[in-house]
């Protein structure tokens, strides 16, 4: 009798929500019974591959919906547990934040954050100290990430020390991710893949395209994000990174061009200049690359939730997981809690399963 198969658990895509769920179910310890299926993987670039393009911080960018709010808090929970017990390793930080909207703050969500950070200096900036324009502000601490370090960060860890099987592999259909007979669950975490991928084909999924700038500017220590009526600005130094930031940005809802153009490069560096005139406009700042990148975005949200695949001549379990636009990062841990929740009842039977063949071992 051999050991339960490594692919009882297949998830398909490695970005950061695909990691994220390896990462609960390996705490859970499914590690040796899992193996992670996707086209690209930490340390790869491709515009196809939008995670290790992130800012990437934690703020209040994501929506205000009863999930959005859970999956942040329990997100951020996890990214202040790394920033304190795995700072260096994990590339996660606390940083100092300041956010500001034009208009039509997220009341909702300002107010849950407000709740749970760990600073007790969270504040609502006085009217008279805010910038020209701006309606509403807060500064407060936060955590910050750098996001491809982090990304080889969980890849390493989830296949070094919890046995995590990694497959460089594109699927044609969601049906060909099952990998054998012996496949229990799929989880797809296919970011924007979703729209077209056979036997998923999620018309409510559409990119949403930004434009970034990586540059050195060594006296940035803080996030700076500014959420204008018509674009996106922001700040966010890359921790241990020798003062690199990413300066953005843009929101282009259906766009997907993997392209970088010199008047947004522009554009990107005339209002980030605005927005913190003493680091980038009085202090140094070398642009050092510029990239492109498409959120995975879904109309009404991120879908998280068990569906089925029958194939094999049996049925096993799917659970979706996809459509956190440009919020994996600080909603993907508390998204993969609830997406594994959803199949606690296959996860006792495989754990069984896996108990059932250790004793048999420990019996021979």
């Amino acid at each position: 009798m051999t050991p339960l198969s490594s692919n009882a658990i297949v998830i398909v895509g490695a970005g950061i929500i695909g990691l994220d769920v390896a990462l609960v179910l390996a705490k859970r310890g499914f590690g040796r019974h899992m193996t992670v299926v996707a086209e690209h993987l930490p340390g790869d670039t491709s515009p196809a591959y939008t995670s290790p393009w992130a800012g990437c911080n934690f703020s209040g960018i994501s929506g205000s919906d009863k999930n959005a709010l859970r999956w942040d808090k329990m997100g951020y929970a996890h990214l202040t547990d790394l920033a304190t017990h795995a700072e260096k390793d994990s590339f996660v930080s606390r940083t100092k934040s300041v956010e500001y909207w034009d208009a039509d703050a997220p009341q909702d969500k300002i107010k849950a954050i407000a709740e749970y950070l760990e600073d007790e200096q969270f504040r609502v900036i006085p009217q008279e100290e805010l910038p020209r324009g701006v309606e509403y502000g807060i500064s407060c601490t936060t955590v910050t990430i750098n996001a491809p370090k982090h990304l080889v960060y969980l890849h390493n860890m989830l296949k070094d020390q919890y046995g995590v099987h990694f497959i460089r592999r594109q699927v044609p259909s969601i049906h060909a991710a099952r990998l054998s007979s012996q496949t229990k669950i799929v989880f797809n975490c296919t970011g924007n893949a979703a729209r077209t991928l056979a036997g998923v084909e999620d018309g409510k999924c559409y990119p949403t395209r930004g434009q970034v700038v990586l540059a050195r500017a060594p006296e940035v220590t803080r996030n700076m994000m500014r959420h204008g009526r018509d674009e996106e600005t922001y700040v966010i130094p890359r921790p241990q990174s020798n003062g690199n930031v990413i300066l953005g940005g843009y929101m282009q809802k259906g766009n997907s061009d993997p392209s970088t153009y010199g008047h947004e490069t522009e554009s990107i560096v005339s209002r980030t200049r605005a927005l913190c005139p003493s680091e980038l406009r009085d202090g140094p700042c070398e642009v050092l690359a510029v990239f492109s990148g498409a959120r995975p975005s879904r109309e009404g949200g991120a879908r998280v939730e068990r569906d089925r695949l029958p194939t094999w001549g049996s049925e096993c379990a799917l659970v979706h997981n996809y459509g956190a636009g440009g919020t994996g990062f600080q909603a993907g841990y508390g998204m993969a809690l609830d997406a594994v929740s959803t199949v606690d009842d296959v996860l006792a039977a495989v754990g069984k399963d896996g108990e059932a063949m250790q004793n048999v071992q420990n019996v021979v």
